[in-house]
């Protein structure tokens, strides 16, 4: 399965750092980016996630939300929220259910041995619950600016 721009962002509850849930019809009437990336703590998904970070406060101008997905543990999120001082929502999909409805857990290679793993990907949805944009295979330089760029012009 895959989401597409047009179509409406399936919707999910799911366990948050800090012990929370939360569901994304709760955020209704927002901006919200949708970040998927494959594992807390590791040089890529660090980056990625500081750049949301830094850019936090030009999202919040245009009251967009930052929530990063993976399947780690409410646990190892909350380490890596504290560790880089994370000031966005950490959604931990550990039974995979969210990613293989956004079509993001898929079969990746990597030195010749093939295994499934989360494509980093980003979906940006509009204050009605639609998809306005989609993001595959990120490569993480250059990303967040584009996403702000996307999320200002919606």
């Amino acid at each position: 399965m895959t989401v597409e721009p047009g179509q409406t962002a399936p919707d999910f509850t799911l366990p948050t750092d800090g012990g929370k849930t939360l569901s994304l019809s709760e955020l209704r009437g927002k901006k919200v980016v949708l970040y998927f990336y494959p594992k807390d703590d590791t040089s890529g998904c660090t980056a990625e996630a500081c750049g949301f970070r830094d850019a936090l406060p030009d999202f919040s101008k245009v009251d967009a939300v930052i929530l990063g997905l993976s399947k780690d543990s409410v646990k190892k999120h909350d380490k890596f929220k504290e560790k880089y001082e994370l000031p966005f929502t950490l959604l931990s999909d550990e039974e995979g259910e969210v990613c293989a409805a956004y079509g993001t857990w898929v079969e990746k290679s990597m030195y010749g041995r093939k295994y499934m793993g989360i494509e980093r990907a980003t979906f940006l949805i509009d204050e009605q619950g639609v998809v306005r944009q989609v993001w595959r295979k990120v490569k993480v330089p250059g990303h967040v600016d584009a996403v702000l760029k996307a999320v200002q012009e919606l």
